[in-house]
Order: structure tokens, then C-alpha cells, then sequence
């Protein structure tokens, strides 16, 4: 499950029931992401049948990535779990 604020915080629930925020006011204006300059569009995110981040074809955000940062792991601890 994915859910946008307006503050740019992107709000996740995992599959395993973790749950987090990743803030991602940072890429805002930022090359395709200057699709994001008006609100409304980075309220439009969804998550693909294959669990992608999406908000157009092309802006996608890497989930395990975002589970990294949420749980604090490095993908090499991730691996070894």
C-alpha cells in the first residue's frame, strides 16, 4: 500500500507489515520529477501489480529501496535475512 501527503512524505505498508515514511521532497523540481511541482500530481501515486512506485510512466520509485530506508538495513544485511 502506498499513500502521498502533501508534505511529500510517501507513507508504506510492506507485504511482511512493515510500515514507514519515506520523505521525498528533495527530487521535487528535479528533472522528471517536476511533474511533482503541483501537489495534486505527487497525490497520484499507485503501485503497479508488480509492487512498483508509480506515478507516470516516467516517475517510479524502487520499493526496496524504500524498505531499506524505512527498516534501516543496508541491501547486504537485507540478503542475508
Amino acid at each position: 500500500m502506498a499513500e502521498a501527503l502533501p508534505d511529500y512524505k510517501l507513507c508504506l505498508e510492506f507485504e511482511d507489515g512493515i510500515k514507514g515514511q519515506v520523505y521525498l521532497s528533495n527530487f521535487k523540481g528535479k528533472g522528471v520529477f517536476e511533474y511533482w511541482n503541483k501537489v495534486d500530481n505527487f497525490l497520484k501515486v499507485y503501485v503497479t501489480n508488480n509492487g512498483s512506485i508509480v506515478w507516470t510512466y516516467d516517475i517510479e520509485i524502487d520499493l526496496l529501496n524504500c524498505y531499506l530506508k524505512i527498516t534501516n538495513q543496508t541491501f547486504e544485511e537485507y540478503a542475508h535475512n
